[in-house]
């Protein structure tokens, strides 16, 4: 039996959020894949364990015992979440994912990062490379770095496998079209995420082998984007089916332009700061 076709026991967090459900109704479909599904559960899904992951919990971390692939979704999902709110929800709860996989022999961590990671690179022209430095502006995109590390120092503690997706613009909307509604202009239209191209991403990610850590960039083929898939296409064989060309507004170039001038602001007060 091929590596392609061997069954696999794959744990989901976040199992009930957006990007949660798609991936847990994709997998479903392949006929090779044992689910446990592990969330707050604000629906009570019959299928899913309940569980506050923030707080560590032998009965919650046992089964992480034997899986192939946890996929990490859980966490905070507002980039405008505050510091308090990503402390918890994305460092703590991460940190305790992590705890439980080295605990039970988890085999790979799929870890969903963000593109918030390098987004003050939003007015450069720099080609938007996993390897590029990373330039969080907010507290969600620090907390999301954090775990990248964190991911890296688990690695070589355990020789295991951790990949952290930068997940693109994959909207919760049914049918996730892209066009000029979405947030962030052309920066955000630039970076949408097909369904079936985050759903093929996951499954890819969970059936690659000999990946050992890697941080790769997770769009569609969007003409004319500023990331660069070539790693996720060269590390886990990503195929990516969908593209959207970027419609521009006169809306969209004012908050732009707008989004451009903050920054600018920032990084000017950042400079004239002094250490307590």
């Amino acid at each position: 039996m091929s590596q392609e076709t061997q069954r696999r026991t794959v744990l989901i967090t976040g199992a009930t959020g957006s990007i949660g459900g798609k991936v847990r109704r994709h997998l479903t479909t392949l006929g090779m894949v044992d689910l446990r599904l592990l969330c707050i559960n604000p629906a009570n899904d019959s299928g899913v364990m309940t569980a506050d992951l923030a707080d560590y919990e032998e009965r919650w971390a046992s089964q992480f015992e034997a899986v192939d692939t946890v996929i990490h979704l859980a966490g905070a999902s507002s980039p405008n979440s505050p510091w308090t709110t990503v402390q918890r929800l994305n460092i703590d709860l991460s940190l305790n994912v992590l705890r439980a996989a080295e605990r039970y022999g988890a085999r790979r961590i799929v870890f969903a990062s963000s593109n918030w990671v390098v987004a003050g690179h939003r007015c450069s022209d720099a080609r938007l490379t996993p390897d590029l430095a990373a330039w969080p502006v907010n507290p969600y995109g620090a907390s999301k770095l954090s775990i990248e590390r964190a991911g890296r120092d688990w690695v070589e503690r355990t020789g295991r496998s951790f990949i952290a997706f930068r997940i693109g613009y994959c909207q919760h909307a049914p049918g996730n079209i892209p066009g000029p509604h979405m947030d962030h202009g052309v920066w955000g239209q630039q970076m949408w995420l097909s369904d079936r191209d985050l759903c093929q991403g996951m499954e890819r990610a969970v059936m690659a082998h000999d990946v050992r850590f890697a941080i790769l960039n997770l769009m569609s083929d969007n003409p004319g984007m500023r990331w660069d898939i070539e790693a996720t296409r060269r590390v886990i064989g990503y195929r990516p089916q969908d593209g959207h060309v970027a419609v521009n507004t006169p809306d969209g170039a004012d908050k732009e332009r707008m989004a451009c001038a903050a920054g600018e602001v920032i990084e000017r007060l950042r400079g004239l700061s002094t250490p307590w």
